[in-house]
């Protein structure tokens, strides 16, 4: 039978969702678990890959095992005593053999967190940034991400991709508070580091070192070296996944 397990995790301490040759993943960290309370060897997918010191407010794997049905409740319960701190479960459930944490999946929503003042209390989960951003322009140009496809400008240089079109159907800046704001964006797919390089453009559109058309041609010309820099990956989240 297939199950699928819907968790969250802070990706602080992790080389990443995948497994790794060298360094610990959340992946690995689930297989083990998993195989150890279900006795035999258990391998899990992921809805998709999260690079090193990014979270998840919702990831969705799947794993199939031969035992008789399994208690989905009490599979749950025992994880969450078993995994880190870190490491959240919040169901496991059934699913058909057709269904795949990755391929089924219709969309897939991030949110990039920052901060405009210095605050002891956001600096893990949030970028602070002292630029006085235009989000009316930043805003402006994020609006333009549907219009387009191909997303090559944003996909992290070397990058083992077949390629690198996209569907984006949702890209704006929401604020939350006086100084604090985040970025959200939905697409079906995204490329190895896509929202950090977005992010990254968008503030120098903010910082109105880029203007407008730039950043269209930049979104066009489908060249990395073209687009802002990768931000940091501490403010980075996986929202939502849905099906």
């Amino acid at each position: 039978m297939r199950y699928f397990i819907t968790f969250s995790y802070d990706g602080t301490h992790y080389h990443g969702w995948q497994i790794q040759p060298s360094g610990l993943s959340v992946q690995e960290v689930l297989q083990q678990a998993l195989s150890t309370l279900l006795r035999t060897s258990i391998d899990v997918t992921g809805a998709g890959r999260t690079d090193a010191g990014v979270h998840a407010r919702t990831m969705v794997a799947h794993f199939d095992v031969e035992h008789p049905a399994i208690d989905c409740v009490q599979l749950a319960y025992k994880l969450n005593r078993l995994l880190p701190r870190d490491i959240s479960v919040a169901r496991v459930e059934p699913v058909d053999d057709g269904m795949h944490a990755r391929f089924s999946a219709t969309a897939r929503t991030y949110r990039y967190y920052l901060h405009t003042r210095k605050d002891p209390f956001l600096r893990h989960y949030s970028w602070e940034t002292h630029y006085d951003l235009d989000f009316d322009a930043m805003n402006a140009a994020a609006a333009t991400l549907p219009d387009y496809r191909d997303f090559g400008a944003f996909c992290k240089s070397h990058a083992d991709v077949k390629t690198t079109l996209c569907q984006v159907t949702h890209a704006a800046w929401h604020q939350t508070g006086p100084c604090t704001w985040y970025f959200e964006i939905t697409a079906n797919r995204f490329l190895r580091n896509m929202v950090r390089a977005v992010v990254g453009t968008l503030v120098e559109v903010g910082r109105h070192r880029m203007t407008m058309e730039q950043f269209r041609q930049v979104v066009e010309g489908r060249q990395r070296t073209a687009a802002g820099e990768s931000m940091p990956a501490h403010a980075l989240f996986l929202e939502e996944i849905s099906y």
